[in-house]
């Protein structure tokens, strides 16, 4: 006699034996992939925390060069000026282009603030404007 489930087929049937085997036997884990089981953490003060090669300085998730609020200031402003026809540019028409994208009035007034020249990049507007300058590691 076989033994089945009579609503699906038995390479189905060998997924789940294989899938509760760890509660069948005991002593492991009941989890067939072991990606589903959580990492250990530490209580906060407790020793063992991976060492970081960040610069104490430098906040996660913040290209190296730019501040916090930089890296803030120019995301939004890069929402209303960026695409890939805006570059090269200077002061006038990326103020007009913002203006005609509807951009909230600190992007206007910064744009109004830029230096009257050709710029090449989101990085170039970025530096003018005193957000920071993202550096890249040489390698």
């Amino acid at each position: 006699m076989e033994r089945g489930s009579a609503k699906h087929g038995p390479r189905l049937d060998d997924q789940q034996q294989h899938e509760t085997e760890g509660m069948t036997r005991g002593g492991g884990t009941t989890h067939a992939q072991e990606w589903k089981q959580p990492e250990p953490t530490l209580a906060p003060g407790e020793e063992g925390t991976a060492p970081t090669n960040r610069p104490p300085d430098h906040q996660p998730g913040v290209p190296r060069g730019l501040t916090p609020e930089g890296a803030e200031r120019r995301s939004d402003l890069a929402k209303w000026i960026s695409g890939t026809d805006v570059f090269p540019a200077d002061r006038d028409a990326l103020l007009s282009r913002a203006e005609m994208q509807g951009a909230p009035d600190p992007i206007i007034a910064d744009l109004r603030s830029l230096p009257n020249a050709t710029y090449v990049n989101m990085a170039e507007v970025s530096e003018a404007l005193g957000y920071g300058t993202e550096e890249r590691d040489q390698g």
